[in-house]
């Protein structure tokens, strides 16, 4: 007995239909960890790439930061030993700076406004003071006054190298002159050592004011040579230079230049005086140079023309000659006039017995013949 094959009729999809029927792959599921991983990995990438853009721009800032110190556009705190005054012979003369307390007063409560200037030493050891001398004396005095670490170090601007000797000595003098804040003596300091420093190209003191004063009219570049002759004269015998009016300064020069004689007159007077003060000194000036009783803040000119008039037509009732003397009892101021002789001592004459004070008086009377 045979069995009968069944045949079955299939039909076979072809490979398009079952491309298109076929069942999409299910994604993997990552694991917590996988996850954890990933997102770290993206976390340190964002790190990175931040820390490479603020070193970017860090070294970006630094290269502008070094620029700029060389170029002496970055304010430092310089410790005040490492601050020289050897370079440059200053141009503030020497004795008691009558501005300096105010000047430590306001930079005390105030701060310090304008940074003082340097230059590096050649040698590496330290900076060379160029700007800011009163500052920098200022800060010291603070610094032995209180002892406060605070005023050890001094703001300042370190300049570029690039300057001559010549041109330090200008910077050193033009900030000082356009404040307005150098006597008439100091400039003519400065010019006198702009004159005698060989590193500089000035021959004499005519070229050493037109190189340091170049931005300064005639007049007063006039003023200050003769300020330069005043102290070749008599600087060495004088106690207060610095606060010598422009007019006084000027009429002095001429007249020391027209009467040489008064020179000595003038030492004499000032000879071992120690307790003089501004005004007397300054009154020995006018005296000697025939600028007493006339306005100082005149123009040099005219009251040099008043003088020589006053000079020239003097009525002798009204000439009188003023000195002063050493004594036992002290420094005695002395006006000798016609007709009068006054005497100025520290003492009190009431409480001298009668007959000796006119036994005294009799006898200089006597003794003047």
């Amino acid at each position: 007995m045979s069995r009968k094959r069944r045949v079955f009729d299939i039909d076979l999809p072809d490979d398009a239909d079952v491309d298109q029927q076929a069942p999409k792959e299910t994604p993997t599921r990552r694991g917590p960890m996988a996850s954890a991983i990933s997102e770290n990995a993206d976390a340190l990438r964002a790190r990175k790439q931040a820390a490479d853009a603020i070193r970017d721009e860090n070294d970006a800032l630094a290269h502008e930061f070094v620029a700029k110190r060389e170029a002496g556009g970055v304010v430092l705190d310089v410790p005040l030993e490492d601050v020289h005054t050897f370079m440059l012979v200053r141009d503030r003369m020497p004795g008691d700076d009558l501005e300096l307390e105010s000047l430590v007063t306001s930079i005390r409560e105030l701060g310090l406004s304008n940074p003082i200037r340097l230059l590096k030493r050649p040698d590496g050891t330290g900076y060379e003071l160029v700007q800011g001398y009163r500052r920098l004396s200022a800060y010291k005095a603070l610094l032995e006054e209180t002892g406060d670490e605070q005023w050890a170090a001094v703001p300042a601007l370190v300049l570029p190298g690039g300057d001559d000797i010549g041109g330090l000595y200008r910077r050193m003098v033009d900030e000082n002159v356009i404040r307005k804040d150098l006597s008439f003596a100091e400039m003519a300091r400065a010019a006198q050592t702009y004159a005698a420093d060989p590193a500089t190209e000035a021959k004499d003191l005519g070229a050493a004011v037109a190189a340091l004063f170049q931005s300064a009219p005639y007049s007063k570049r006039s003023y200050i040579r003769s300020f330069a002759f005043l102290l070749d004269q008599i600087g060495d015998a004088l106690a207060y230079p610095t606060e010598i009016p422009r007019a006084l300064g000027v009429t002095v020069a001429r007249a020391l230049k027209d009467r040489p004689e008064i020179k000595a007159r003038i030492r004499d007077d000032l000879k071992d005086w120690e307790m003089r003060g501004v005004l007397d000194e300054l009154d020995v000036l006018r005296r000697h140079s025939g600028q007493e009783a006339i306005d100082v803040g005149g123009d040099p000119d005219e009251v040099a023309a008043v003088v020589k008039s006053k000079q020239g037509a003097a009525d002798p009732s009204k000439t009188k000659t003023t000195f002063d003397i050493r004594t036992s009892a002290g420094r005695v101021k002395c006006t000798a006039g016609v007709g009068r002789l006054e005497i100025k001592v520290d003492r009190d004459f009431s409480t001298i017995d009668r007959a000796q004070l006119e036994r005294a008086i009799a006898g200089l009377v006597d003794g003047l013949g």
